[in-house]
């Protein structure tokens, strides 16, 4: 069964608020990932590296860093699993 934008967008605040040290309700998935508490590229690239291993999917580079929230990323990554389903 296809995972929804929204489990998704839970999933990765999740991995952000862990990778950031922060508590996941300070996290918003509107806000810009590089300006919350902690972020830095670095974790940022953590961060997309956690996504890619914990759904065993690989993001284009290009469609990863024109997102900047969380919500973005989650959108990113929800059309890359449909796509990976449909092959």
């Amino acid at each position: 069964m296809p995972v929804s934008t929204d489990e998704l967008i839970s999933e990765i605040t999740e991995i952000v608020a862990e990778e950031l040290g922060v508590e996941v309700d300070t996290v918003s998935a509107d806000a810009d990932l590089r300006t919350v508490q902690g972020a830095d590229s670095v974790k940022v690239l953590r961060v997309i590296a956690r996504i890619e291993r914990a759904r065993d999917v690989e993001l284009e580079d290009e469609a990863v860093f024109g997102a900047s929230t969380i919500r973005e990323v989650a959108e990113v990554l929800h059309r890359a699993l449909a796509e990976e389903a449909r092959v």
